[in-house]
């Protein structure tokens, strides 16, 4: 089976991590259970990117190795690696999200993203698009989950903000929708794991 193919029952509630993974790291198996307990989601789909548009190629190791590291780390039944992305033809995460609630209309999707991503959200493509057509929720991450709270783009959606307590609605609230979780924080990042490795 292409690593690209997923089926998804109707009704299931799916979370959609997406990133380069390169690599995948223990932060992400971290947030993903996070999301699957406080979300109450059926599972989560870890979306390791072809090639992020805001990150350059230069250090980025092939899509075959970065899927190959993720399905490693990930070692849970709910916890579902693909290169999805290749097969929609997708390049922006606004697009990937269109595609798949069109493949699969009776699923519940919900997208996951971390407090430091929130902070940079503006610089994503149609980003505003994207708060309106998906539910969006946001992990703690060091020293940005306050900011992420301030930022403009939480600003902007204020009135669509949930209760952490109320989590367990958000996969199937209408768009805007936007929950910051709570919970243990993990500090790994791909980009302090790469400069460990250079040095």
């Amino acid at each position: 089976m292409p690593s690209h193919s997923l089926n998804a029952p109707q009704g299931l509630k799916i979370g959609l991590l997406g990133g380069s993974f390169n690599p995948a790291h223990e932060g992400h198996r971290h947030i993903s259970l996070m999301a699957l307990r406080q979300l109450e989601l059926d599972q989560i789909w870890w979306l390791v990117s072809p090639q992020n548009p805001l990150k350059s190629e230069t250090d980025m190791a092939p899509l075959s190795v970065r899927l190959k590291n993720a399905r490693q780390l990930a070692r849970h039944p709910r916890i579902h690696v693909t290169d999805i992305e290749t097969g929609l033809g997708t390049r922006y995460t606004v697009d990937t999200v269109h595609a798949l609630q069109s493949r699969f209309r009776d699923t519940h999707f919900i997208w996951l993203m971390g407090a430091d991503n929130m902070i940079q959200l503006p610089r994503w493509e149609k980003w505003r698009t994207l708060m309106e057509t998906i539910p969006v929720a946001v992990y703690p991450r060091p020293g940005y989950t306050l900011k992420a709270r301030l930022s403009p783009a939480a600003a902007t959606y204020r009135a669509a903000w949930l209760d952490a307590s109320d989590a367990k609605a958000l996969p199937t609230s209408t768009p805007p929708a936007l929950c910051f979780l709570e919970g243990p924080q993990n500090s790994l990042s791909a980009t302090s794991m790469r400069s460990k490795k250079d040095t």
